[in-house]
């Protein structure tokens, strides 16, 4: 019985930290302007709610993952 707790919960985390956030996964390739924080001129960055929304309820760490990759904002429309 024991063994099998430990395996699920092995899996269970093995799955939680191959899909962390929902951005990343499913967000489509990452641009340079997503990348660079905006100068003090520049308008802020535009977050895309959906992901962020699903990131706090599916898995909270995610959307630190998104933000430190970029991958939360909105691609740039130049």
């Amino acid at each position: 019985m024991k063994k099998r707790l430990v395996k699920f919960a092995a899996i269970c985390f093995v799955a939680l930290t191959m899909l962390p956030s929902c951005a990343t996964v499913f967000g489509g390739k990452i641009s340079s302007c997503q990348r660079t924080k905006p100068a003090a001129s520049e308008p802020a960055r535009q977050v895309r709610a959906v992901a962020l929304v699903a990131d706090i309820l599916l898995f909270w760490p995610g959307a630190i993952v998104d933000f430190a990759t970029g991958a939360i904002y909105k691609p740039c429309d130049n």
